[in-house]
């Protein structure tokens, strides 16, 4: 009886174990075609400030994942005002897949952050109804602690989406990789690529 009662607890162990593991995993997206647009949507840590020409994240993914990613970042821009230009930008550009990086701006002005995640949230409803996938990268708050606000969590799991949370706040902790205390530099955007290169290809938008 005690054999079987431990090998049940073994057991019992390791199939949690593989449930826990498995909710880590990142939502799936549909592959994008060789020939998909990719949007880049969001303020100045989208648009490049602090680096030269192509040394943006978005200029640095398109030449990483083989796609066109298009830079629609707008420097000062607060997600009231990304919300209002969103569906302009999506019907010019019909990408395939929408990579969602704003609420610094909120976030720096300490603006309400319960309208920061309705906001967001229709900039997500926005795509989806486009059938447009959604990849959401977390902007942490200003201080100390630099972790982003759980809003864009709640958004990443209430949506099934994709999510980054740990990028931007990582390169805002290191003098090397920033241009100024809340941008980075060519080698900070160069991280932001790659880390979201090899997000898209977790989550199976890449080979």
């Amino acid at each position: 009886i005690n054999f079987y009662s431990a090998f049940f607890c073994l057991l019992l162990g390791g199939l949690l174990i593989l449930a826990l593991l498995s909710c880590s995993k990142q939502p799936d997206l549909p592959p994008l075609a060789s020939d998909a647009v990719v949007l880049a949507f969001g303020d100045s840590l989208t648009f490049g400030t602090g680096a030269g020409e192509e040394q943006d994240y978005p200029a640095v993914l398109a030449g990483l994942i083989g796609r066109t990613v298009v830079n629609a970042g707008i420097p000062g821009e607060v997600s009231a005002e990304g919300l209002k230009r969103l569906p302009e930008v999506l019907e010019e550009e019909q990408p395939s897949l929408l990579i969602l990086c704003h609420g610094g701006n909120d976030l720096l002005r300490r603006q309400d952050q319960a309208q920061l995640h309705s906001n967001i949230r229709q900039m997500i409803e926005l795509a989806r109804q486009k059938d447009i996938s959604v990849v959401l990268i977390a902007v942490p708050e200003p201080g100390l602690s630099l972790k982003p606000p759980a809003l864009y969590e709640e958004l990443a799991k209430e949506f099934e989406l994709p999510i980054d949370t740990k990028t931007i706040a990582g390169i805002m902790t290191k003098s090397e990789l920033k241009s100024d205390q809340v941008h980075p530099n060519a080698a900070g955007y160069q991280r932001m690529a790659e880390t979201f290169a090899e997000l898209l290809s977790k989550s199976g938008a890449l080979p």
